[in-house]
Order: structure tokens, then sequence, then C-alpha cells
């Protein structure tokens, strides 16, 4: 059963003094609950091992009072160099040398309401005995923040329901671990060691003036403590999310979908409605609903906080339609607005004809619908369902009856896009969206077969329809959704949804390190034991390696049958880069991606973070994650022509046949045995007999029909040989 640790901080007046911004980050509740255990200069076993088991949880969820910048003040103190100052020629006295060092150091409290605690809750899974423990630990803490920030706390041991119940009910902010959009913060959390290096800072500022030099001239040194291991975690407040459907005024009345090219209008309409339904409600906050709903009068500080209105075209389905048939209403947790006030107006709106008959209406859906989530996946590739409206990246309006007039040459169509691409990845940072793409492509013409032109958003909006761009966005790491981007994403536009173009494949680049023969078996071997290592430090203790990443059976023998079942790590050199594919890219007629998808995820997670590989002879590799464009890229993009990047070894020998006619017989074997056709024609380039009399060489196949890749096939498929490319340009032919 899975339970949660609440841990509840109050403070005895609503300011906070602590560097790092508000919220108290995590870290900073770990080591004020570690200096109240401490009983002078030692932490008690017992203690040290509840905050042990405490680091080594998942990041906490934090809620916390709404806090804003008090009134800050400038004291002038004496800096850390008084000694320096004393042996300077001019200075006679120590109050003279204490006038030369002093430099100003600025606080600024924050300000919140002291009546509400700041929540801490961690979850975890099992026995509840050393939370318990640590419940009791929590009563010694005196302080969270500086010194002046006098605090207690209490803590609880709750089921997880009941514990996000409290979270929901707190009334201020709650921030959670993710690295999704919304009001980000980067907090420091406790992490497996953390501990330790704590206790070592701890002496090491106890020793930092040590005594140097000669007997006859000692000198005073000061040593700066080691850092504490800390790890620095993304936080978002994600907003209060509801979901409305479009429905006809019937007693049962079905969806009411509307035009995807009518996505400005329809937000348009809903949010005028809603917004005059509250300003009736209460007059009073007139103001803040006009800035923080409508828009008017909102500054850029008011961005975070506005209220945001997202039409949801149907997707997930090659034969879906497009068609807007739900809304989702995001208010922000800083918004001023109480989000069940939003609700409650949005629900009252509705579409009337001229006599006053009503033809459709919003109606809450559950929270957890499924179009809606579909949004908010994570993924490496994302391509635009309304056009972004880029204002600093217009196009040069051509008028429809002087085309052959005034004509765009390619030159001028580079520079356009160009500057796309360019206000693209401002729009990036203007959402706060921290992950840099690796590639950015922009069109007039939609990604999907039914979505619509860019210049058809343009009517009832302010913008001209020359600045309206689909995008397609590709990142090296997933990045959570949802993703709206560009100046109209209060209106409806620049909603983008993610996609999977290579599902199944994990991409590293080689960025430095590798040496110029590198063979790629040796550097497949020491892929596999990386990620067997890292495959094995991220499972439970005594947990064994399942077989899609190991390759052997639970008894330890080889996976047999004849089929891929597991993971296959694939050195590209030609390209400088490093994969690891999923089984059911390598054999069309094997498994299905659905029946290894939760495991390439596990192997996913496991691989985050692996930025060095010591292959040996091959170099100590750099590694960075990298992103695949399966339409351009020479393993994945359909070809008639594939040619060997490295040996293919066959997987039995003929020894009736020619080493030639044995390499084409072997390959076509294994091409059938995958789901290939039989190619046309198979021409050797090369031949090598190795040790043992192994028959292995260069190919290069010919079909009569375009296939998509990839292709790794042979004996050594699994240890960096028989992969195949289709651009024949990159390899060397040996004869």
């Amino acid at each position: 059963m899975e339970h949660a640790l609440l841990v509840s901080v109050r403070f005895h007046e609503g300011r906070y003094h602590g560097a790092g911004g508000w919220p108290p980050a995590p870290a900073r509740l770990y080591q004020a609950l570690m200096a109240g255990a401490a009983r002078g200069a030692m932490v008690p076993d017992a203690a040290r091992d509840v905050l042990d088991w405490l680091e080594r949880l998942p990041p906490p969820a934090v809620a916390a009072p709404r806090g804003v910048p008090g009134q800050g003040y400038t004291g002038y103190v004496p800096n850390n160099d008084l000694d320096a100052a004393l042996s300077r020629k001019n200075v006679s006295d120590i109050e003279d040398a204490v006038a030369t060092v002093r430099v100003g150091k600025t606080v600024r409290p924050t300000l919140f309401d002291d009546a509400a605690p700041v929540l801490y809750c961690w979850s975890f899974d099992g026995d509840d005995a050393r939370a318990t423990a640590l419940c009791e630990l929590a009563e010694h803490l005196c302080q969270l923040g500086r010194g002046i920030d006098m605090a207690w706390a209490e803590a609880v041991v709750l089921d997880a329901q009941e514990a996000q119940e409290r979270l929901a009910e707190h009334g201020g902010i709650v921030y959670c671990p993710s690295a999704g959009g919304g009001v980000r913060n980067d907090l420091l959390c406790p992490q497996p060691g953390t501990g330790r290096s704590l206790a070592t800072r701890f002496e090491g500022t106890r020793t930092r003036f040590r005594r140097s030099g000669s007997n006859r001239k000692p000198v005073r040194v000061f040593v700066q403590p080691a850092k504490p291991l800390l790890a620095s975690v993304a936080y978002n407040a994600p907003p209060k999310r509801l979901i409305f459907a479009l429905r006809e005024a019937k007693a049962r009345g079905g969806f009411a979908p509307r035009r995807l090219s009518e996505a400005a209008a329809l937000v348009a309409a809903a949010r005028g409605k809603a917004a005059a339904r509250l300003c009736e409600a209460i007059p009073a906050r007139a103001d803040e609903i006009e800035r923080y709903l409508v828009g008017r009068g909102a500054t850029n500080a008011d961005k975070a906080a506005r209220v945001q209105i997202v039409p949801l075209p149907s997707i997930g389905h090659s034969h879906s339609d497009m068609t807007i048939r739900r809304l989702a209403v995001r208010v922000p947790q800083t918004c001023p607005l109480r989000a069940d006030d939003v609700a409650w107006a949005f629900a009252q709106v509705a579409w009337t004809d001229d006599d006053g008959v009503i033809l459709g209406e919003l109606q809450p859906v559950d929270e957890d619908d499924a179009m809606a989530e579909r949004y908010e996946r994570s993924g490496r590739c994302w391509r635009s369902v309304t056009p972004l409206a880029l204002s600093t990246a217009r196009r040069r309006r051509i008028d429809p009856a002087r085309t052959r007039d005034e004509p765009k040459d390619a030159v001028e169509r580079a520079r356009e896009e160009n500057r796309a691409v360019h206000a693209v990845r401002q729009a990036l940072r203007h959402a706060e969206t921290r992950v840099t793409p690796t590639s950015v492509r922009v069109q007039r013409e939609p990604f999907d077969s039914h979505g619509e032109r860019a210049e058809v958003f343009a009517a009832g909006t302010r913008f001209p329809k020359e600045s309206l761009w689909h995008v397609s966005l590709t990142f090296a790491t997933p990045l959570a959704g949802p993703l709206l981007l560009g100046d109209g994403r209060y209106l409806g536009l620049g909603l983008m949804r993610p996609i999977d173009p290579t599902p199944g494949v994990l991409a590293f680049a080689i960025e430095a390190g590798l040496t110029g023969d590198a063979d790629p078996a040796l550097i497949a071997r020491a892929a596999r034991r990386a990620m067997l290592a890292r495959m094995q430090a991220a499972l439970p203790r005594g947990q064994a390696i399942p077989r899609y990443v190991s390759g052997h059976e639970d008894n330890g023998d080889p996976a047999r049958g004849g089929a891929h079942r597991h993971v296959a790590v694939v050195p590209d050199l030609p390209y400088r880069r490093l994969l690891f594919l999923a089984p059911s890219l390598l054999q069309r007629s094997g498994l299905e991606w659905r029946e290894i998808a939760g495991d390439h995820a596990r192997l996913e997670h496991a691989l985050e973070g692996m930025d060095v590989l010591r292959a040996g002879l091959a170099g100590r590799l750099a590694l960075a994650p990298a992103a695949l464009e399966a339409e351009s890229d020479p393993l994945f993009a359909p070809s008639r022509i594939w040619e060997s990047t490295s040996d293919y070894r066959v997987t039995r020998h003929r020894r009736r046949l020619t080493d030639k006619d044995a390499l084409r017989t072997d390959v076509v074997g294994e091409l059938a045995r995958i789901g290939w056709p039989e190619p046309d024609t198979v021409e050797v380039l090369s031949v090598r007999r190795g040790p043992k009399d192994g028959l292995s060489g260069r190919l290069r196949l010919t079909f009569a029909t375009a296939q998509a890749g990839p292709l790794a096939i042979g004996k050594t498929m699994h240890k960096g040989g028989g992969l195949f490319s289709s651009d024949c340009r990159c390899h060397s032919v040996e004869t």
C-alpha cells in the first residue's frame, strides 16, 4: 500500500529570509531536521538512519501560501578579508581596516500568511516504521531558513489519497516535481549522500581557519568547506484544469463540433460570455476579470497568472477529423480568480440564434478526459495543431492578382523561414520552456491530413495571415505538455501535440572522444555493459534484469527461438551516434510495440544522464541525447538501396558454396526471417574471413520497392555488426 509522509511547518511570523526564494526548498527542511536532531556536534545513529531513509525517497510535493517580496534593505558589514586589509601599508589599525572591507548585504524577506503552514509530502511504499520515527524527529525543528526564521513542525503518516486531499485543501500553491511548463521553480532536494555531505561541511566549517607556513612565520589560512550534495529538481505549480464539452441543446445532446479553423473565434466567444457572467455576479472584481480572464490591461508580469482557454481538437487516430469538441480552461494557482468561480462562469456559456433559441452549450466533463491527456503527454517531437502567431516573422504578402509579377525566389523564402525559426525559439523562451530544440521546421501547410492551412486561422483575429506558421519541433529530451506557443496562445492558437516518429529508439550523439579507427564491436560491448549496469542500479535490490535488456532467460540461458526479444545496441559510427533499438523495429513479424512499451520506458529512465562511455581502444566517448527525423534519417527513411555500414557476419556458413554465394544465401534467409522481401540484387562488396573460419563481408541490397528501416541483421547484430544504411555515400567500399 502506498503511504505518504506529510510534514507541516509553521512560522512564528509571516516573514522568510532564507536564500533560494519561496517556497523553502525540501533541502532546507532536511537541513533543519538534521540540525534539530543533532546533540552538539553529533547526530545520533537512530536519527541518521531515519534521515538516510528520507534522502532516498523521490522529491516531495510542496504546498505553500502565496509569497510576495517584502521591503528590502541593505546593511554594510565587514567582508571576510580583514587580514588582507591589515597587511596593507596605508592601514594603521583595525578600525581603518574594517572601513575598507565593508560591503553591502541586501536582505529582502518574503511575506506570506503565517496562519497557513508549508506542507511537504513524500510518497513511499512498504513499512512506515522509519516514517513514524521521522514524525518524532520533526518535533525538534526550531527554525527553517535563517536563524531569525523561527518555526516548528509536526509530521504524520497518511495513506496517499488522504495526503492528496490535504494538499488540495491547503488553499495555497501546490508545487510538484515536473518537467513541464507552468510556474517553474528549481528547488534543491536531498539525495543519497546528502546527510554525509552536510556532516562533512559542518566539520569543514569548524576547521576552516588553519595554520600553515614555517614555525618562524606561521600563517592562518582560510579553507572553504565542501559544498553539500544536493539535487536541483524542477518544480511547477500545475494549474487547475477544467474540461468542457461542446454539446447540442437537447436532452441527451451529442457533441456539437466546430471546425478547426474556428478555434480563435470559439475561444473569444466563450471567454467573452464567461467574463460577462462573472462581472455580473461580482462587479467589484471587474478589473481583475478583465485583466486575468479577458487579458485587457494585462502586462508581462500578469501572463503567468492569466486564465488560458485551449480548444482541444480530436486527435489520436489516423481517421480523427480534428474538429473541436472540447474546451480546456486552465486556471493558474497564482490567478486571483478562484477556479470554482471560473468553472461556474464557463458552465453557463451557451450559443443562441437570433430568436434566442439555445443551439449549443458548454457542459463540464470529467477532469480525467482522455482527449485532454493526449495533449499533456511527454514527447521529443511536437507538431502544431493550430498555427503559431509569430508577429516578428511575417511573410511578404503577394497580391493574388499579381502572383506572376511579384514571385518569391528560393532565397527570399529561405530568409522568411529563418526568421520564423528564430521567432519560434523566442516563443519557447517566452513560454518559459527551458529545453532547447534540436530542430525546428516551419511551413504553412498542416502536418496532419485533416488539418488546415495556417492562413485560414487569421479570420476574426488581430493576427495577419502572413504571421501564422505551422511548426514542428524536435527535442533531445522529452518535454511534458501541454505546450502552447506564440502570441496567440491565449486565443487558442499555437497548440502543439506530442508525436513519436520513432518509437522504440534511444539515440545518443557521440560528441567527442571517438578514435579514427574505432571498432563498432568494442563500442557495442561497452555500451551493453553500461546499459546493464545502469539498469541494475535502477532496479530494487535483488531483482534480476529483465530479458528485454539482458537478452537472457530467468535461468540465465540466452534468449533463443529465432525471434528478436531484447534491445539491440547499434553504433552508427558514420554519423557519430549510438542507438538502442527495440526488437519491434528489427523484426516486422515479431513483437508489437505495445507489448514492450513498458520495458522500453524503464530502459529509457535507466539511461537518463548517461554522458560518458569508456570503450577501451575506441575511446572515451562523450555522449549527449539526440533526436531523429525518421522521414530523412539514413537508417530509417524508406529506400530501395541499402548498403552495409558494419560487417555482416553469416549466421550459418554453407561450406559447399563460395564465400560470395554463402553471403548472398545467408542474407536472403535473414531478410525473410525478419519479414523483409527478397531483394532484386545482392551485391557483395567485400569478403573477410576471421578467426575460426568465420565469414563476414559488406553488401549492397537493392529492392523492387522502397523499404523503411532500420535494417540490422546477422550473427553480430547485437554486437555492433550487420547494420545497413540507405546513404551509400558515407561508406567506403573495400575490394
